[in-house]
């Protein structure tokens, strides 16, 4: 099943998380099929902290991936402000 969740870069204590659509069976931040944005929990005031992709978003869970609840999370905030 292919899911859709973050995959942690950055340094340490330093995040910086990738959006990415998966395979459930890969490691977290293992091989993934597509980058479909990206979350900064620490971007700095005028910094893009999140960007997601919508049109790539709506794709996949049209091909039926599941969004992780992270990322449900993260999309559910996101739409207001597009």
């Amino acid at each position: 099943m292919v899911v859709i969740r973050m995959a942690r870069g950055g340094s340490k204590k330093r995040p910086f998380y990738n959006i990415v659509a998966a395979d459930s069976r890969n490691r977290r931040d293992g091989r993934y099929i597509e980058r479909v944005g990206f979350y900064n929990p620490l971007a700095a005031e005028g910094v893009e902290g999140l960007r997601i992709a919508a049109d790539r978003l709506t794709y996949w869970q049209s091909v039926g991936a599941q969004l992780s609840p992270a990322v449900a999370r993260l999309v559910k905030d996101a739409k207001p402000a597009a």
